[in-house]
């Protein structure tokens, strides 16, 4: 049985993280003192009551069976976030001897970057111990905010496959008994998001949520203004080397100072936009610094920005020296001539973010837009802030600059 926990008042507010360390369950359970066994009365109360946030809770039936398969979601030693374990948290429930039940979990995200190597933790173990490993189905999935999922990896036993864009780079960790954590290799943008891990042993099966995030940054992209349906947008992500960015990612870009007055598509459907230093022509100087947010919008119909996000590269992007300014057909042959491709909108803002890209000259990217990034702000340079400086969308034949280029990596 799923059953609903309540989030405290405090993490209402989307963005922000949640796990059952973040409420004290002393007050309202009684946790460290004696817990009676559970009726059906209580079970019917505490439907009621827990609602608001997804745990997994075994039922009555599970509670007295012997055979309860548990999962447990550890970060390992060696995980990017072995300082960030949290309070482990064990809940009993009585139903009889036999219907002990210990949950761990570890709170916060898996993160890494692209190209990467990552471990999704997930451990499980029986009571009583005296299952044939071989009999266990080991099934990760990727979910979505759509509610739909994507098989990513399946095993039984030492029979084990991988699915779609995961084949060749994820296999179990296999460290010792109940190990179901799960090795991704050569990380993509499109890795990001949520995964499941379920452990299946007849009708016994447990669940537990992965969450993978990337390290990059977030970036505002258009056309001209609101030009973009949410499938203009996703492509529009996708052909400047980025993905549509999340709600998560979003939230962490404004926390960081990104302000930008154009509400975007992100990749839930819904269309919002950061605003840092509130004023009157985006959504009113009298209101807070925040997400402003449109809501759910039409797919098909109605148009916006988007908000994209990347992570590292497998390369580097430079400006290149050339003996004169160039037009954007010159300029695109130029850094072929040097082996190289012309840069993307994305790859500049990785390099800007990651790699630490300053240079103020302005030149030619892949979409026909002019730009130039800036790390250290300086007289002539435009702005007081760090950033991407933007010329918008000059005449391809007649206008004249330089040109990034990138190059993959050997």
């Amino acid at each position: 049985m799923w059953m609903m926990w309540p989030r405290p008042a405090e993490l209402i507010e989307r963005g922000q993280s949640f796990d059952a360390g973040d409420v004290d369950l002393s007050e309202n359970t009684g946790i460290g003192a004696p817990i009676r066994p559970m009726d059906l009365q209580d079970l019917a109360e505490a439907a009621q009551l827990l609602q608001g946030f997804e745990v997994p809770v075994l039922s009555l039936r599970n509670c007295l069976c012997r055979n309860s398969i548990l999962l447990m979601f550890l970060i390992p030693a060696f995980s990017p976030l072995n300082n960030d374990i949290g309070t482990k948290q064990s809940v009993h429930v009585s139903g009889d001897e036999s219907g002990l039940v210990v949950v761990q979990t570890a709170p916060g995200k898996v993160l890494t970057h692209r190209g990467g190597s990552i471990i999704l933790p997930c451990r499980y173990h029986y009571q009583p111990e005296s299952q044939d490993p071989d009999k266990i189905r080991i099934k990760w999935t990727k979910e979505s905010d759509s509610l739909q999922s994507t098989d990513v990896f399946v095993a039984l036993g030492k029979i084990q496959k991988a699915f779609g864009i995961y084949k060749g780079r994820v296999w179990l960790q296999g460290d010792g008994e109940g190990d179901a954590s799960l090795i991704m290799q050569d990380v993509t943008l499109q890795d990001y998001g949520r995964y499941e891990c379920e452990v299946i042993d007849e009708l016994e099966d447990d669940t537990g949520i992965v969450k993978l995030n990337l390290e990059g940054v977030v970036f505002p992209y258009h056309l001209g203004r609101y030009t973009l349906n949410f499938e203009d947008a996703k492509m529009a992500c996708a052909e400047q080397d980025g993905i549509l960015a999340s709600y998560d990612q979003l939230h962490e870009a404004w926390q960081k100072g990104l302000d930008w007055c154009n509400a975007g598509w992100l990749n839930d459907g819904s269309v919002q936009y950061p605003i840092s230093k509130p004023r009157f022509k985006c959504g009113k100087s009298d209101q807070a610094a925040g997400i402003r947010n449109y809501g759910y919008r039409h797919k098909d119909t109605e148009r916006y920005d988007a908000f994209c996000f990347t992570s590292n590269l497998k390369g580097n992007v430079y400006f290149l020296r050339t003996y004169r300014k160039l037009n954007y057909g010159e300029a695109v042959k130029a850094c072929e001539r040097n082996g190289a491709s012309i840069a993307k909108v994305g790859q500049l803002y990785a390099a800007w973010k990651v790699q630490l890209l300053d240079r103020c000259q302005a030149g030619w990217l892949a979409d026909g837009s002019v730009r130039y990034p800036i790390v250290n702000p300086r007289a002539k340079c435009g702005g007081k802030e760090p950033g991407i400086r933007s010329f918008g969308f000059p005449d391809k034949k007649r206008r004249l600059y330089g040109v990034y280029c990138f190059k993959k990596k050997e």
